[in-house]
Order: structure tokens, then C-alpha cells, then sequence
């Protein structure tokens, strides 16, 4: 399998490191990661991480102005993209087709090979342009994967939360996750 990653700038950038390590171990993942320069900033912003952790999670790692990236091209196969998280800006980008950079141009290239793309988006709270850009993404094929708060699984820490929406997201790619606990509802007989 083969994964495009890209980290935007929204809040929530720290979700991305728990993404990777969750591809990570996935067997016979590739991950192709790009990182916008708010996200580096978000990233500062946020986390105790280091970046490098991030990078090093990654196969491949690209710069967002770096258009002639393999991952540029529709003759370069994936499995499709995610972008966790996906700012508002990311969003208008993808639904109006303006790929100014190395993230948009991805997410542009998996839709028009009808490939998967899941978007996570990180706003609050949505804006009648969000919502109407979201719609639009969804009509175009893109798998719309907030990052909601869930109860029914016991969560009790924040990342017990991100564990969740990374399941979430996993399972738009048919992956399983360890860290996920899934909805056991009632059994009827």
C-alpha cells in the first residue's frame, strides 16, 4: 500500500504523528508525507514532539513547494491520500482545484484517478462556506472524517480521542487498528 499524508496548519496537528505510527505499522505501507509551513508553525505552536519524529515515520518526505514530487503525477500510483488535519484554506484549495502547492496538487491528482481521499477537518465552528465547501468535497469523492469527540468507546484521554478518529480513518482504507474500539452495539437474537 501506498499513502499520501499531508499535515496542514489547522489546530490538531499532533493527530498526523499518531496517523504515521498507526501506517507505520501497517505491513508493506509506504508513506509519502508533506507538511505545509503552517502546519511546521502549528506544529511549534502545539506539540512537545519533536518534528523529526514525525519525518521519521515517513518513507518519503517533501517540501509543499516542491511540485515536480513524484507524488505530483497521476502515473505515480496510490492507494489514495489523507490530510489530517485539513485547514479550511487546504479544503477551498482541493474543491476549486487551485493546487498551489505540493498538498492541493496530491489531492487534485487522487480525485481525477478516482482515487481515495479523506479529509479531517479541524475548524469550530463551521462557517456556511465550510459547510458548503465540505459538500462539495464530498460530492467529488473525498471521505470527510472529523475529528468528533466519541464516547461509546470509553475514551478517557485525549488520546485515547486521537486513537479513535485515526481508526476512523484507517477504515476509509480497509485498514484495521489496533488502538481502535469499535461500536460492539447490542447483539440481537
Amino acid at each position: 500500500m501506498r499513502i499520501i499524508v499531508g499535515v496542514t496548519g489547522a489546530t490538531g496537528v499532533e493527530m498526523s504523528y499518531y496517523l504515521l505510527k498507526a501506517l507505520r505499522s501497517t505491513k508493506d505501507c509506504e508513506i509519502h508525507l508533506v507538511v505545509s509551513q503552517g502546519a511546521l508553525t502549528t506544529w511549534q505552536l502545539e506539540s512537545r514532539i519533536p518534528l523529526q519524529d514525525l519525518y521519521d515515520l515517513a518513507d518519503y518526505v517533501y517540501k509543499e513547494t516542491n511540485l515536480s514530487a513524484v507524488i505530483s503525477s497521476g502515473s505515480y500510483m496510490t492507494d489514495g491520500m489523507i490530510v489530517m488535519p485539513c485547514s479550511m484554506k487546504t479544503l477551498a484549495g482541493i474543491v476549486s482545484g487551485y493546487a498551489e502547492n505540493l498538498i492541493q496538487r496530491a489531492a487534485d491528482v487522487c480525485l481525477k484517478e478516482n482515487r481515495k481521499v479523506v479529509l479531517v477537518p479541524r475548524e469550530m465552528p463551521l462557517g456556511r462556506i465550510h459547510l458548503k465547501n465540505l459538500n462539495m468535497a464530498a460530492e467529488y469523492g473525498c471521505a470527510i472524517v472529523p475529528p468528533m469527540l466519541t464516547f461509546y468507546n470509553g475514551a478517557s484521554t485525549l488520546e485515547d480521542q486521537i486513537h479513535h478518529v485515526v481508526g476512523k480513518v484507517l477504515l476509509q482504507f480497509g485498514l484495521s487498528y489496533d488502538k481502535f474500539v469499535a461500536w460492539k452495539g447490542d447483539v440481537v437474537s
